[in-house]
This record gives structure tokens, sequence and C-alpha cells, in this order.
């Protein structure tokens, strides 16, 4: 039991000198995944509706715009991100006048939430029966209309899902952005947990990484189950 208390001690000690940064981090954590998450949906959700549409065989083939839209989106995954991190410092410069603090990092966050959801969203529209858009289509709707009332709707369980792992990937993503110094989390345990040899600390925050994930997929998988009325 002496060990166990020993750990608690140095949990409570930590804390209480370092409970103010945790929060901020927690706050700038929050910060990044909220503008980055807004980006895939405002950016994402049309882009993957796009390759989609415009895929060979799809509803509006167009052979250029899905070329370049899905070679966008294939460049853009592909790149380990610290090296896309590195790549984009010339635009978030030109963008925010620096490429250090929360709301630069976020620059990045945003590129990689547009890429990831795009392709995301492209694969669950694939899984939407081919039947739906030849009814909208049969009924005159035009392809906006057989987009926004039939194929999304259809899709919109699938959509939340995606949307529930996007997060989860960048949440992963927002820590690595505490080595370039863009704070939240992930800058909390490596700056006064691991440089500052407080083990308990690191792992402590390790840990509340984890409960966040838990909980973004717990809430995400429980709003897919309600839309799904099949």
């Amino acid at each position: 039991m002496t060990g166990v208390e020993d750990v608690f001690a140095s949990l409570g000690a930590s804390l209480a000198e370092r409970g103010d940064d945790l929060l901020d981090a927690l706050g700038e954590t929050g910060y990044m995944l909220g503008v980055s998450l807004a980006a895939a949906v405002v950016f994402g959700l049309p882009l993957g509706a796009a390759v989609y549409l415009t895929r060979p065989g799809g509803i509006l083939p167009q052979r250029i715009v899905w070329s370049v839209a899905n070679f966008l989106i294939n460049v853009i995954r592909s790149f380990p991100f610290l090296l896309l991190v590195v790549f984009l410092v010339p635009v978030t410069r030109a963008v925010y006048g620096t490429t250090f603090g929360t709301p630069a990092a976020t620059f990045s966050l945003c590129v990689v939430a547009v890429a990831v959801y795009g392709r995301l969203v492209e694969q669950i529209l694939r899984e939407v029966s081919p039947g739906i858009p030849r009814v909208a289509q049969t009924l005159g709707a035009t392809v906006p209309q057989t987009v926004w009332r039939f194929l999304l709707p259809e899709a919109l369980p699938g959509l939340v899902y995606a949307l529930t792992s996007a997060s989860i990937s960048l949440l992963s993503y927002s820590t690595v952005l505490g080595v370039v110094g863009g704070g939240g989390i992930g800058d909390f345990a490596l700056r006064y947990g691991y440089q500052e040899y407080d083990d308990v600390l690191m792992y402590f925050t390790i840990l509340v990484i984890l409960v966040i994930v838990l909980v973004i997929q717990a809430v995400g998988q429980r709003i897919s189950v309600r839309l799904d009325h099949r």
C-alpha cells in the first residue's frame, strides 16, 4: 500500500502545481479538435461527395474534377503528419504570421481533417444502394437534390460514425503538435511529464487522453445507432 499511496501523493502534488496548466492544455486540445472537425464537415463532406459523384460511372462523371480531388486526398493522407506540418510551414506563416501557437498549429490539422473525412465520406456514399440515386433520377431530382434529399439522409448514420473515427484520429494527431509548439495535451505530457521526469503525471495524462477517446467513441456510436432506422 505504501507504493500506491506514494503514487497518489505524487500525483496529487503534481496536479496541485500543474492543474491549471492541464486545464489550459485540455482547452487547447478542444479548440484544435473543434476547429478541425468543423473544417472536416464544411470542406471534407463536399470534397468526398464530389469524388463520389464525379468518379467514372458516377452520377456526374467528370474525370478532371475526380482526378484532381482524388489526387489531393491521396497526397495529403500519404504524408506522415509531422512532415506535413513542416511542409505547410510557409503557408501557415503566410496565414497566421507565425508557426507557433495553437491557432497556427490547427491549420495543419484542418488540412488533414478535410482529406481524412473526405475519403471516409466517399467510402460511406459508395455503400449506399445504387438503386437510391436511380430512384431519385427517375423522380426528376437534380444532382443537388439527389445528394441532399436521398444520399445524405441514407448515409447519415455512417457519416456520423466516420466523423467519430476521424475525431479519434485527429485527437491523436493533435498530441503530436505539442512537439512543434502547438500546445495541447500532448505538449503538456511532454513538457511537464517526460521532460521533468514526472512519470506519474505523464501516465495520468495518457489516461486522460484514453478517457477522452472512449467518450468520443461511445457518444459517436450512440448517435449513429439512433440515426440508423434500418
